[in-house]
């Protein structure tokens, strides 16, 4: 089992950066595909960005393209998710989750392991 927490949400003002961390225990995630997603009240959980199991390859969602960067550091079992240029619209409960096959996906059901989420707010 896989256990990830987590970390860094907050109140941040628009056009202000947070980083939000995963840390992960119980097992390696080495070899385990990261992935961000998130979810705004009354909405469903929606996929922001993903990370292969090396970090050579990510994809995002086009809504944070160009704004979010995940990133990961296997020696210390963690994922992070570096949000800059910070909108209100992407005010939500982000979560990380991982995908045992080490495989780039969008989609939620691939994902094995989920963490409890870390509440953002963007104030205009």
């Amino acid at each position: 089992q896989v256990q990830l927490a987590e970390s860094g949400g907050g109140l941040v003002q628009a056009g202000g950066s947070l980083r939000l961390s995963c840390a992960a225990s119980g097992r390696t995630i080495s070899t385990y595909a990261m992935g961000w997603f998130r979810q705004a009240p009354g909405k469903e959980r929606e996929f922001v960005g993903v990370i292969n199991w090396t970090g050579g390859r990510t994809y995002y969602a086009a809504s944070v393209k160009g704004r979010f960067t995940i990133s990961r550091d296997n020696a210390k079992n963690t994922v992070y998710l570096q949000m800059n240029s910070l909108k209100p619209e992407d005010t939500a409960v982000y979560y990380c989750a991982a995908d045992t096959t080490g495989r780039i996906t969008t989609t939620l059901v691939e994902y094995d392991y989920w963490g409890q989420g870390t509440q953002v707010t963007v104030s205009s």
